[in-house]
């Protein structure tokens, strides 16, 4: 079949897999015809004069090939190319003599074409055709290097003293750029062929050209590569899904901002000055992640027209009759989002909508009528109690997932110790009955197999049997070590002492009860304004994007804690229902870059007038920083001291700062509060007898930590 004799836009979605394999890829046999005769002309050019070595580039070198025809780029690294300025000198001799060195060869080595500044040849098969552009190139890298900050800084140099374009020593980077490639599985790279195809044909229906060139532009395989990365990770996934999220990114060329901090970051001055140039430029941006003046949107001839093309696919038969299914994408990062714009950030893609929160509210108290009725009718187990916990609860939820947490209060379990002990057994006969119970449902039940023999949490997803709607639950069985515990009530001091006395008498793990306090941790966050529940979104949306760059061994500190440290600096640095979103943010991000200082508590629900609770503070106080304790739960430190690796979070903070977001609209930056590193106990909210401070303040570890009132603690 020829490359234009069907319309993807036709393709029914469940066959656009098959289309790419029957279609789009080459040919096996076509392939590697043309891998030999591409072998061979890279064997004739390495043995031309001064040549280091010849890379391959572009759509052959990305294995983005469509069939039929397609192009790629053969990037010639000579000696006597010492700097990046030497590319602007002697480009046409450098021309002659390759030219002259591949017609020697001829005809072995395919078509070659010679224009003024351009050198190219076309490999072909019978089926298979592929136009080489014929490059020379300084070699920036050394073999496997990688790049440096002095990398980039000589390119800038470089581009300075030439008054080169943007980009125009982009090749000097193919083999980094052919590595970036590498890494990517086989079918994001068949999603990249069905993107390049249909801009094809969108190029050819516009222009009424019987062929039209194989020069997909770059860009769109990048935006391909982001709508991945930034959606779905996954191996196998669905080619549709795929397709929706790119159209939909194409429809917004006005916010498009896309770039990768693999080989370039914002830690070098000048590095970070480059960035911060392009990412405040016009849109559409999207950046070569081996070449950061390389704005490739530019490739792309009218990114307007491609909005309307993207809308009639998106709006086509194939595609529309189940539109939600898609990967939840940004057009644009929160990096970029000047300060006084995150409110609508916030508004425009985290706050979950009605269409996300009515589905999963229905889906929620559907399991919470089943465990509460249906689940243990046959047991002599008794459901007490289910609590609704987690993000959905709280207020917190992002629109990017549904997820909800329901801790589940059973007769049988009356002691921590059988919490721990019993817990197994329930999780597995919640499993068994949920199985059963779902058959004659409209939902479908997919459970999430637990590596431990026996599990603390029930984890599994709910989905429409008609519909896109999928929420994703973890039960919690646990111990109702509160009771009924009324609204706003607090707990007695000895609902903490059989806590403490287990904690401080066994191996078990700080917090590991926390389950049994869930009524309390959501209150502490739902009771708070709606602004600061906004704030911990934006937070929690940073801390994915954190957490989806953390490639070392080790992890990063739980969400709760972010969501705490959050709390805190709102409570001490505003207070106010209104405050200023770019100012929390950054005070947040401030408190994360001295995490060794941190040491925060709360005392609204454990009383440090309580002399086993005291000198059990007073215990934790002493443990290795960021020390955060779970209001609920003093067991709980969820700073975690050296457990978790918080130096990333705050060497990503410190990046951050030259950040848009803490710009205001006239580009002046934007101040933190100013809020202690150190919690003290006059200002936890809790009315403090002058002896009980005077006794805490006399600690050796007091002292030398400033953690009181009065004392010389750091602000940030």
């Amino acid at each position: 079949m020829g490359n234009w004799e069907s319309q993807v836009s036709a393709v029914p979605a469940p066959q656009l897999g098959e289309f790419v394999q029957k279609n789009l890829k080459p040919h096996e046999d076509c392939r590697l015809q043309i891998e030999r005769k591409v072998a061979d002309v890279c064997r004739a050019l390495q043995r031309a004069p001064g040549v280091q070595s010849v890379a391959k580039g572009g759509p052959y070198g990305r294995e983005t090939v469509l069939r039929g025809s397609s192009c790629g780029t053969l990037v010639v690294f000579l000696e006597h190319l010492q700097q990046f300025q030497d590319l602007k000198g002697s480009q046409r001799s450098i021309l002659d003599t390759l030219e002259q060195r591949l017609r020697e060869c001829q005809p072995a080595m395919g078509e070659i074409r010679r224009g003024p500044s351009e050198l190219f040849i076309q490999v072909s098969t019978w089926y298979q055709a592929v136009l080489f552009r014929v490059v020379p190139a300084f070699k920036a890298l050394g073999p496997g290097e990688e790049p440096s900050p002095w990398t980039y800084r000589d390119l800038k140099r470089a581009m300075d003293e030439t008054g080169a374009s943007p980009g125009e020593f982009a090749v000097c980077f193919v083999e980094l750029q052919k590595k970036f490639f590498d890494k990517y599985p086989r079918k994001l790279k068949d999603l990249i062929l069905l993107i390049k195809y249909w801009y094809q044909q969108c190029k050819r229906n516009r222009e009424g050209a019987t062929q039209v060139s194989s020069f997909a532009p770059y860009a769109l395989e990048l935006l391909t590569v982001y709508a991945w990365e930034q959606g779905c990770r996954a191996e196998d996934f669905d080619l549709a899904e795929g397709v929706r999220t790119v159209l939909g990114l194409l429809r917004e060329p006005d916010q498009l901002c896309v770039y990768w901090t693999l080989n370039y970051d914002f830690e070098d001055v000048t590095v970070r000055n480059v960035l911060l140039s392009q990412l405040r430029s016009q849109r559409p941006v999207i950046l070569d992640p081996t070449d950061p003046t390389n704005n490739v949107s530019k490739g792309v001839p009218s990114w307007e027209m491609l909005k309307g093309d993207a809308q009639a696919w998106l709006s086509s038969p194939t595609l529309s009759s189940d539109p939600s299914a898609k990967w939840n994408v940004l057009p644009a990062p929160l990096f970029v989002t000047p300060g006084h714009l995150l409110d609508k950030f916030i508004k425009d893609f985290l706050q979950p909508n009605k269409d996300f929160l009515e589905p999963m509210q229905r889906a929620i108290d559907e399991i919470c009528t089943f465990l509460k009725n249906d689940c243990f009718r046959h047991s002599t187990t008794k459901v007490q109690k289910v609590v609704k916990g987690g993000s959905a609860a709280k207020g917190t939820a992002l629109k990017t997932g549904s997820d909800a947490d329901l801790v589940v209060f059973t007769s049988s379990l009356r002691s921590y110790t059988a919490q721990k002990q019993e817990r197994g057994r329930i999780v597995r006969e919640i499993r068994e009955q949920l199985g059963a119970w779902a058959q004659g449902k409209h939902f479908e039940v997919k459970f999430e197999m637990s590596k431990w023999k026996e599990p603390r949490v029930l984890s599994f997803s709910l989905k429409s049997r008609h519909g896109p709607e999928k929420v994703d639950f973890d039960v919690l069985p646990a111990f109702n070590a509160l009771g009924q515990l009324n609204s706003g009530a607090t707990p007695h001091a000895g609902d903490y002492s059989e806590l403490i006395d287990l904690y401080q008498s066994s191996d078990i793990l700080e917090g590991e009860f926390s389950t049994c306090f869930t009524e309390l941790q959501r209150n502490f966050i739902v009771s708070k304004p709606t602004k600061l529940k906004d704030l911990i979104r934006l937070v929690k949306h940073w801390y994915k994007q954190c957490e989806r760059k953390m490639s070392s061994k080790g992890s990063l500190p739980p969400k709760y804690a972010l969501e705490l440290l959050t709390v805190y600096a709102w409570e001490h640095g505003s207070g106010m229902s209104n405050f200023s979103t770019a100012e929390g943010f950054r005070t947040v991000l401030e408190l994360i870059m001295q995490y060794q200082d941190l040491c925060i508590f709360w005392t609204i629900n454990y009383n440090l007038k309580d002399d086993k609770m005291r000198k059990f503070l007073l215990s934790q106080m002493q443990k290795t920083r960021p020390l955060i304790l779970d209001p609920a739960e003093p067991t709980g430190d969820v700073g975690g001291g050296d457990r978790w690796c918080w130096h990333f979070l705050a060497k990503e903070a410190k990046e951050w700062l030259s950040s848009s977001c803490f710009k205001d609209g006239a580009g002046y930056p934007i101040k933190p509060w100013r809020v202690p590193t150190v919690q003290t106990p006059g200002s936890c909210g809790a009315r403090i007898d002058p002896i009980v401070n005077k006794m805490f303040s006399e600690q050796p570890f007091a002292k030398s930590r400033g953690l009181f009132l009065g004392s010389s603690f750091q602000e940030t």
